[in-house]
């Protein structure tokens, strides 16, 4: 291909974000959701009451709709969903604190139900956009899509299917974005791949759709805009890349690669189950970070051989009431007998002022929450909720092989006061006749440049090191790793973060305790490589679409070849040849289709 085809070629390439692996391509559907038109009229103070009745009414309209999709959903669907995602939904439309507000506004306001309602999403977003966590962020769409559901029954527009029943082809679901009842109700034989302009890897539309096993690529920004149905379009899942009206040679290449992708995931699936072993005899685990509990129905489809980071923020999201210490047992129950006698390593909450705010009204607003009073801090001084999660973890622990994690560790002290807390909570367990694991392990994650340079001193204090890559980075090269502008400094192979991944792994060598790593690093074939070659890395984390790959890659692989890789990369001293120098390491078909978003940053 001559130069100025490849410039053709790159103008109709969109990039966004991959969330579902998997390449199709097809025929778009161009998903045109109405936007509403509200209007505003006021409302005489005699028929405020009616008004706030007609709001409650459409609310119970809502409530039943959703509750009938639901129903219909676990009756028709073969495959488990994330039903959680859906259930989210409901718990939005039976709080009361809904109709109260919204009662509220029309009667300041002397207005219609359809505007106060309005009033009431644009509150909501004020409130979310002072998040810094994606994640929390973007549940700001679970609120919106519900609040609209209530507004179409008060404006009587019940439409809400995404795709017509009578397709009669395949297609590309095409959106700005889709809702959890638009993705559920999908028909995986006609809805082949899905793209839409907003959303993140924690976005609704690419968890269902990759536990659908549909190709999914999110946060295109203008895609729905640029294309028309009918129009041809390649989803490549894998890269996070959207093809609009593919060339010629653009099709033969998709093609080829998209062959060569289901030939690979055939035979991924097929050894799925196999240890995760080198070729001179490494046992390492793979297992999968979860968000909710609700995820360990895919953890034996994808052979996970446990859980090595369980995420539990998901239990304070779309509530109003903090979680109190049964429901969370529950949950950690569920974990630990469904996995039993595979591990589980519960990571205490990861939440601070920033995310309570939106769903408690907390007072602990900050300028900048990734810096500030989030994660351990929060819970060093919020004591009772960590107890109260501390006390829920431990009496699961009888029910199978459950392991405490503390996240955002700096500084020995906090570990002692953390570990003193949770001594506490054992003795008031052993008072009320609890049984528990008396013996838990207790480790912390290491994602701070501080928590590196004193690993020795943590060392003393717990059972295990687990290595937050994501985050390690971003506070390592000093950058927010969700801001384009400076994206390209997010480099896990720069000599800096291999540096401090090396100083960590050594201090829990030298410490005889166990080190595993749980950040995207370890769900990607070539810096695998590397951080076993580091040193002794017994687990490594990930999601469960990353499992069947990298348990296949390490069986191709010798510990001896991995530690003579590292001993080389530790010598160079530029990103660029760290780069250079790894590829030429691993297997060029084993890289097709796994790592060619790292090889696109190094060409």
């Amino acid at each position: 291909m001559n130069n100025r085809n490849k410039a053709v070629d790159k103008l109709n390439t969109y990039k966004g974000i991959s969330a579902s692996s998997g390449i199709v391509i097809g025929r778009a559907y161009v998903l045109d959701r109405e936007l509403f038109v509200v209007p505003k009229r006021p409302v005489a103070v005699d028929d405020l009451e009616n008004e706030m009745q007609r709001f409650k009414l459409a609310v119970e309209d809502s409530l039943s709709e959703m509750t009938d999709i639901k129903e219909q959903i676990m009756e028709e669907l073969e495959k488990d969903v994330p039903l959680m995602i859906f259930n989210a939904h409901l718990e939005i439309l039976r709080d009361p604190s809904i109709v109260q507000e919204v009662s509220n506004l029309i009667e300041a306001n002397k207005c219609n139900a359809e505007w106060a309602l309005k009033l009431l999403l644009e509150r909501y977003r004020n409130r979310f956009s002072r998040i810094k966590d994606s994640y929390a962020r973007e549940r700001v769409n679970d609120i919106e899509q519900t609040l609209a559901r209530i507004q179409r029954n008060l404006m009587r527009d019940a439409t809400n299917t995404a795709v017509p029943a009578d397709l009669d082809t395949s297609i590309i679901l095409v959106a700005h974005d889709l809702t959890p009842s638009d993705t559920l109700q999908l028909d995986t034989g006609k809805v082949i791949g899905i793209a839409t302009d907003v959303g993140g890897k924690t976005s609704h539309a690419g968890i269902i759709a990759a536990s659908m096993d549909i190709p999914a690529v999110v946060g295109l920004k203008t895609l729905s805009k640029d294309i028309k149905t009918g129009e041809s379009v390649i989803v490549d899942g894998n890269n996070g890349m959207v093809i609009l009206k593919p060339t010629s040679s653009q099709f033969v290449e998709y093609n080829s690669k998209r062959q060569k992708y289901l030939y690979f995931d055939q035979a991924l699936q097929a050894n799925k189950h196999l240890e995760a072993k080198t070729l001179d005899g490494k046992k390492i685990s793979v297992l999968a970070n979860i968000e909710s509990s609700h995820d360990l129905v895919h953890l034996k489809e994808h052979g996970a051989e446990g859980v090595g980071l369980y995420r539990t923020e998901y239990l304070y999201i779309n509530r109003n009431n903090l979680p109190d210490e049964e429901k969370q047992f529950d949950d950690y129950k569920r974990v630990a007998t469904t996995l039993s006698p595979n591990p589980a390593i519960i990571r205490t909450f990861d939440l601070g002022g920033d995310k309570l705010t939106a769903y408690m009204n907390s007072d602990t607003n900050e300028p900048n929450p990734a810096l500030g009073l989030r994660a351990i801090r929060f819970c060093l001084r919020y004591v009772d909720l960590f107890k109260t999660q501390l006390r829920a973890v431990l009496r699961a622990s009888a029910f199978g092989s459950l392991k405490i994690m503390y996240p955002l560790i700096t500084d020995v002290q906090e570990l002692k006061d953390a570990n003193a807390i949770l001594e506490s909570c054992k003795e008031e367990l052993r008072l009320k006749g609890h049984k528990f694991n008396n013996t838990i392990e207790v480790g912390i994650m290491i994602e701070t440049p501080s928590a590196v340079m004193i690993a020795p001193e943590l060392a003393k204090h717990c059972s295990f090191f687990s290595i937050g890559t994501n985050d390690l980075i971003q506070y390592t090269m000093a950058i927010d790793r969700v801001n384009e502008k400076v994206a390209y400094l997010y480099q896990p192979l720069s000599p800096a973060i291999i540096r401090m991944l090396d100083a960590c792994i050594k201090a829990a060598d030298n410490a005889g305790i166990a080190v595993s790593v749980c950040g995207k690093m370890a769900g990607d074939p070539t810096y695998a490589l590397l951080l076993i070659g580091l040193g002794n890395v017994q687990q490594l984390s990930m999601d469960v679409h990353s499992i069947p790959k990298i348990k296949q890659f390490i069986r191709t692989i010798s510990l001896e070849k991995a530690r003579k890789i590292a001993s080389t990369v530790r010598l160079l001293g530029s990103t660029k040849e760290v780069k250079n120098y790894m590829f030429s390491q691993v297997e060029e078909s084993l890289v097709e289709g796994i790592s060619s978003d790292l090889l696109e940053d190094s060409s």
